[in-house]
């Protein structure tokens, strides 16, 4: 099985192309080829499919081999790779949460509009009905889905954070019967925050796309920020316009081959 390894802002991705051939893959496959001990390693598996609808459709596991619905990162590197073998500037990457409209843009940057976020407690999902942008957990966060569950809290100091305990204990909490994903945000101006992520079923990663853009949401609906926002991650920043006109997020962002390999 040929792969390639690509990374947006460090958040990075093993990525095999099954558009023409079917790849049967276990749990147990992912969960070793993900190994960054004993596999390649990785924060996210990808894996191409045909689709009937779109330029691709993008299959998201988690190194512990469980299914995601979303990944912002992994949509620009696969956007790329569509783009690069086109000749286009814009396709669309289907995923199991919809339809992402990709582009180039200025920089050689790709551009991904994620959708329109998701609010209400049903959505999320939460276990019973609750005002998403106040949950009742010691921090006061915010709730928001962007093809996946994320919890925003907003912090005095992203530099005190516990991002481990505090982010493992949130994801796994009763209140998430998918669990979720936990970002801290320290709010550095009206067009400048910072954030750190832990990701359900990986845990710290460098960058989150669908995170910063939970991120964005979570901050102007708290009247926090303007509409179009920088995100620094550890791995680097995203630009994230919440726009205004038809409520869709659109996310901006570099992509970076490492390499190719060959599982044998």
């Amino acid at each position: 099985m040929i792969f390639r390894k690509m990374h947006g802002l460090g958040n990075d991705f093993i990525i095999l192309d099954g558009r023409k051939n079917p790849i049967p893959l276990t749990p147990q496959d992912i969960q070793g080829m993900s190994d960054r001990r004993r596999g390649v390693g990785c924060d996210q598996f990808i894996v191409m499919e045909p689709s009937h609808v779109a330029d691709v459709f993008m299959r998201i596991y988690n190194p512990d081999g469980s299914e995601a619905g979303a990944c912002g990162n992994a949509t620009r590197c696969v956007a790329d790779i569509i783009l690069t073998e086109t000749g286009r500037d814009q396709c669309v990457v289907e995923t199991i949460s919809g339809h992402l409209p990709s582009r180039w843009v200025a920089g050689g940057l790709i551009e991904v509009d994620m959708g329109e976020p998701r609010l209400l407690w049903n959505q999320i999902p939460i276990t019973s009905e609750m005002d998403t942008l106040h949950l009742p957990l010691s921090g006061d966060p915010v709730a928001v889905n962007m093809g996946n569950p994320h919890c925003v809290f907003f912090v005095d100091d992203l530099d005190q954070v516990d991002v481990t305990t505090w982010g493992g204990s949130v994801e796994k909490d009763a209140l998430f019967p998918q669990k979720t994903n936990v970002e801290f945000v320290q709010i550095l101006s009206r067009t400048h925050v910072r954030m750190r992520v832990w990701e359900r079923g990986a845990g710290i990663t460098q960058a989150c796309g669908s995170g910063a853009c939970a991120v964005g949401v979570a901050a102007i609906r708290r009247g926090l920020t303007d509409r179009d926002i920088t995100v620094s991650l550890d791995g680097g920043d995203l630009r994230i316009h919440w726009r205004e006109t038809d409520g869709h997020v659109l996310m901006t962002g570099a992509i970076t081959y490492v390499f190719e390999g060959r599982f044998f």
